[in-house]
């Protein structure tokens, strides 16, 4: 029994046909067949029923399919990681929109400076994209913004963030110093898309208070967003580090939370069988050179109460 033989099989398994596993294997449907017949009779059982034609799946086979995946999830990870030792210097990074809107050139530079070798790729996707690609070893490390749901996943704090609720000039909660949060539920909102940390993060709290809320636009362009803002009298929750221009430009007006339940923090996030190489340590490093904003104290300020 080899991991071709298990590879051959979960095809097989998947497609439920001898024909479409030896075409995804670029095999000959007879080769297909033939590693089928001797993993069963490694095994001194049926794994697949035949009946008019058609494959069924055993309680056998679907017992190995089981530890079949597993095992050939470990042998890809396993590949991956002693790639590392004979590939040039390669780091493929995931970034949130948010992270990747406010911090990934620079921190790119960064990691240039300090590793000019170092040959990088970068992708941009909301934070349940990134965890996907880091489960299938598409990226070796992500920054994100989200807080990720897998245990196989290790998420480290690196920098400081919150989100703020911005509105245009006009709109008729600006200048307000304080809002109830209940009031929101009057107002059109727009949002980042499902799958995005900041809407999850925003939706948690308002649904935690019971308030529901209207959400005209769903976006992931952040420009899109600024615009609704800016011209078109929706509310939106967004990172502060996104609306430096705009507040210093005294262009919105932005409410905090009373509760502070809205700070939060960006992470760098890897595999737990991943091993943690050099430039990953070295990101990181870099990713604390950028915990805290730095832009100047913010005057058009309201708060957010719940009463």
């Amino acid at each position: 029994m080899t991991i071709r033989h298990l590879r051959i099989f979960v095809e097989v398994a998947e497609t439920g046909k001898m024909s479409a596993a030896a075409e995804h294997c670029y095999l000959s449907q007879p080769t297909v067949s033939q590693a089928i017949r001797e993993l069963e009779e490694h095994y001194k059982v049926r794994l697949f029923e035949r009946l008019s034609k058609k494959l069924y799946i055993t309680e056998a086979g679907k017992q190995l399919l089981v530890y079949a995946r597993k095992v050939l999830s470990q042998y890809d990870l396993l590949e991956s990681n002693m790639k590392e030792f004979r590939m040039d210097n390669q780091l493929r990074i995931g970034a949130t929109i948010t992270v990747g809107a406010c911090l990934l050139s620079s921190v790119l530079n960064d990691l240039r400076q300090q590793l000019p070798q170092l040959r990088t790729y970068s992708c941009v996707a909301n934070t349940s994209q990134i965890e996907k690609k880091l489960l299938n070893s598409e990226l070796d490390v992500g920054l994100i913004e989200g807080v990720v749901s897998s245990p196989d996943l290790i998420a480290i704090p690196v920098v400081e963030d919150s989100l703020i609720l911005a509105v245009c000039n006009d709109h008729p909660l600006a200048k307000k110093k304080l809002v109830d949060v209940h009031e929101l539920s009057d107002y059109e909102f727009v949002m980042r898309e499902k799958g995005s940390g900041t809407r999850k993060l925003f939706e948690d709290y308002m649904m935690k208070h019971g308030i529901s809320f209207p959400i005209v636009c769903e976006a992931t362009c952040l420009d899109a967003i600024k615009g609704a803002v800016l011209y078109n009298q929706c509310i939106s929750p967004i990172s502060i580090r996104l609306m430096e221009r705009e507040i210093s430009d005294g262009q919105i007006y932005i409410f905090r939370c009373s509760e502070d339940a809205w700070k939060r923090h960006f992470y760098l996030v890897y595999h737990k069988d991943k091993l943690f190489s050099e430039p990953m340590r070295i990101l990181e490093s870099i990713m604390h050179k950028y915990k805290c904003p730095e832009f100047p104290g913010i005057e058009c300020t309201g708060i957010l109460t719940c009463s």
